[in-house]
């Protein structure tokens, strides 16, 4: 592992940094909306942007690549979203941050694929799960050390998103200059969504509900905090036990998820995250209650994406893998617009608690749908499953076809060895007398 780590080191670097002015973004828009009395669903329209151009930016990027380079590319898109971030203390006005916000998705997903491309093209075929591991830890953990972040400044001025502003910039050193070479960057066209859904209902139904929780989360969370009156502080604290628990969580979901049928685990996942969610709707401001629902529904929301990708790889062909993906990350995206404008809808009329209902409305219907699902059809053997895909929801679609090529081949390798050692195992037996 510190083999792969010190070829990849300067790469992990700048992804760290990225994260770390982008995940102060995403709280600073909360805090500041708040002190400048926007409403929930102005700042739900505001969230749903981001996650507009996200879903853009994933899909147009690749054809700016093939036409002007990596190179170029990166750097246009770091220094547009770098001037965004900074723009946003400039015009506090909601239809002028939801613009922006639009940019800096836009920017960020694009910013995403490029990086990804490099850092794949850095994996060999052993290497590239380790890779992959280390690429989601250093982007968690830049998003929880932003939360640290923005208790060194106040979010009433502009210092905060200047921080921002200030991190991006600099992370694109570290990643520009270690990249040697501009590596290909082939994006497969998504699967339709008819074909997708005839394939997987569960994979389809269940990622594009999961786009919800995840962007009312992480767009709405500060807005929440903000309404009920947490401090800076505790707000900060808040949005870092969300992506906290996603980081000790996955790992224990992802061991199980090789080990039984996947359906009882996305059921079991869900089902957590809507008691958790019961929890902090429970809790009526208590700040101990709402940090350890955040951490429950935080940590098996970023699982749940990885067991959706993962699930549905279990009826696809190795030929179907990438094409799916894109498809289930462009559904992914269309739950994550539309999942902030409920959330900021119900908080409108139902006030700050209804945060917690909505999310654990659709905890309930992912949980719901896939007991249903168990009833329709048999269970893939678990022998015959791919490996669990351990990556984020913010992941671009270079980093999840990367992900299922190597899941694809490491499922094949350990089958093939299973194959072998029963040969071994027979011919063992028929040599004793």
């Amino acid at each position: 592992m510190i083999q792969v780590l010190g070829s990849i080191w300067a790469l992990l670097t700048g992804i760290v940094l990225i994260m770390l002015g982008n995940g102060m973004h995403f709280t600073l828009i909360g805090l500041r909306g708040g002190i400048e009395g926007f409403s929930a669903s102005e700042l739900a329209i505001v969230t749903s942007g981001y996650f507009m151009g996200f879903l853009s930016g994933a899909r147009y990027t690749p054809k700016l690549i093939q036409r002007v380079g990596h190179v170029r590319v990166f750097a246009a898109l770091g220094s547009f979203m770098s001037a965004g971030l900074i723009a946003f203390p400039l015009v506090t006005e909601p239809w002028a941050w939801t613009i922006l916000r639009l940019l800096v998705g836009f920017c960020m997903s694009g910013i995403y694929v490029a990086a990804e491309s490099w850092l794949n093209d850095a994996a060999t075929n052993e290497s590239r799960g380790k890779v992959l591991s280390a690429y989601m830890i250093a982007q968690t953990l830049g998003i929880i050390g932003a939360q640290g972040l923005l208790t060194l400044g106040d979010a009433g001025t502009s210092v905060l998103f200047i921080g921002a502003s200030i991190l991006v910039s600099v992370s694109f050193a570290p990643i520009l200059l270690s990249a040697s070479r501009a590596p290909a960057t082939d994006v497969v066209r998504p699967m339709s969504l008819r074909k997708l859904f005839s394939l997987s209902p569960l994979g389809t139904i269940g990622i594009f509900v999961l786009g919800g929780v995840y962007a009312a989360q992480s767009g709405m969370g500060a807005v929440y905090g903000s309404q009920i009156g947490l401090t800076a502080s505790q707000i900060a604290l808040f949005i870092a036990m969300l992506f906290g628990g996603a980081l000790l969580l996955q790992y224990p979901i992802g061991w199980l998820s090789d080990r039984v049928d996947r359906r009882k685990l996305i059921f079991g996942a869900a089902l957590l995250g809507a008691v958790s969610c019961t929890l902090g709707w429970l809790a009526d401001g208590r700040l101990e209650f709402m940090m350890a629902a955040a951490f429950l529904a935080g940590g098996v929301t970023t699982p749940l994406y990885a067991l959706f990708l993962a699930y549905t790889n279990d009826y696809l062909s190795v030929e179907d893998m990438p094409a799916a993906s894109g498809g289930l990350i462009f559904i992914f995206g269309l739950g994550a617009i539309l999942g902030p404008l409920a959330t900021g809808g119900a908080m409108e009329s139902l006030g700050p608690f209804a945060f917690w209902l909505v999310l654990g409305a659709m905890f309930g219907v992912i949980a719901l749908y896939a007991l249903y699902r168990m009833s329709q059809r048999a269970a893939v053997s678990v022998e015959e499953t791919e490996s669990y895909l351990s990556v984020l929801p913010t992941a671009s679609p270079v980093a999840v076809e990367a992900a299922g090529a190597w899941a694809a081949e490491n499922a094949e390798a350990e089958r093939e060895a299973e194959a072998e050692a029963e040969k071994d195992a027979e011919e063992d037996a028929g040599d004793k007398p």
